[in-house]
């Protein structure tokens, strides 16, 4: 067998289809419960990519036949000594050895870019969970990555919220929220608020559990959320915010979004959570990932399930995601390697 691997970028429109058929057939294997990998998130990253990434690209072929891709995200405005990678194999031609000859190939791709570090992330399964590959942890320990942070996504069904219950909570909630009021908006955030959205991005790495990955806060301002807006704008994410607003100083101290993609109108993602630390305790993240959820809702209708991400160990945010009713699915280990 004759494993062959070139770099491709956006301009290459054979190499970008070949890649996108590969991630399709990889999603409805490995993550079957996923809606369908989207063709316009995909090629948004060749053409609108999210602001202070540079994205490298390899194309393997196996006698020919195109077999897999890496893609390495390489950040430019902070932790320069970083990268993330995805490598992906077609499931039909795995354990021919093209994930190992796509990973040398980029092990020596970072090298020459100066990158210390990459980090990647395996789906693992959970006790009781449904059925998840091994294989993706196993390459990733013969790689010699380390486990550095165990995430656990979590689903919503929508059909199974106990209204009563969330009503209850969040009845019991909002005599501690006094002087707070919620403010919701749809994609691009109003210029008054874009201050501080930027302050509250740019503390979810000081702030969120990290475990062992090495990766620094990053340096976010206005001109960097519009650049990311940009980029989820060309992906199709239709976005659902909401803050609260701290009645005495005007500014958003909460902020939590919800966005669905346009490859499936019945699935959501819960993104960003976070309340400035000199605001917590006043049940802020519940109120408004709760009221956020009923926003989302009022305009998408056909959503039927939610699914979101949290470091194991973030005990806050995920004794609210179970309040809400969410319930795990599997794990989602994020992998280190020191070049």
């Amino acid at each position: 067998m004759s494993i062959t691997i070139a770099s491709f970028d956006g301009t290459d429109r054979a190499a970008v289809d070949e890649a996108y058929r590969i991630g399709t057939a990889a999603n409805h294997v490995d993550l079957p419960d996923f809606p369908p990998f989207c063709r316009r998130r995909f090629d948004a990253q060749f053409h609108t990519p999210m602001p202070g990434t540079e994205s490298l690209w390899a194309l393997a072929r196996l006698d020919g036949v195109p077999a897999g891709y890496l893609q390495l995200d390489l950040p430019q405005l902070d932790n320069t000594d970083n990268a993330t990678a995805e490598l992906t194999v077609h499931p039909e031609l795995r354990r021919r050895g093209v994930g190992r000859a796509l990973h040398e190939y980029g092990v020596r791709l970072l090298r020459e870019h100066g990158r210390k570090r990459v980090v990647a992330m395996a789906v693992a399964e959970l006790p009781g969970g449904p059925a998840r590959s091994v294989a993706g942890g196993a390459f990733a320990a013969a790689t010699g990555a380390q486990p550095a942070l165990v995430e656990v996504r979590r689903r919503l069904d929508i059909g199974q919220i106990d209204r009563v219950a969330l009503r209850a909570a969040l009845a019991e909630a909002r005599p501690r929220a006094e002087g707070y009021r919620s403010v919701c908006w749809q994609g691009a955030t109003p210029p008054e608020y874009v201050a501080d959205i930027a302050y509250l991005d740019g503390r979810l790495l000081m702030d969120a559990p990290m475990g062992d990955v090495q990766w620094e806060p990053e340096q976010v301002d206005a001109e960097r959320i519009r650049g990311t807006e940009r980029a989820l704008d060309a992906k199709g994410r239709r976005r659902y915010h909401l803050g609260m607003r701290h009645e005495e100083t005007g500014r958003i101290v909460a902020w939590t979004l919800l966005d669905v993609g346009a490859s499936a109108d019945w699935h959501a993602f819960q993104q960003i959570t976070i309340v400035d630390p000199a605001h917590r305790g006043h049940r802020l993240g519940l109120i408004a990932k709760a009221e956020n959820l009923h926003h989302l809702l009022t305009h998408e209708p056909a959503v039927r399930v939610i699914d979101t991400w949290n470091a194991a160990s973030n005990s806050y945010m995920v004794a609210i995601n179970e309040q809400l009713g969410f319930r795990p699915v599997d794990a989602w280990n994020n992998w280190q390697l020191t070049l």
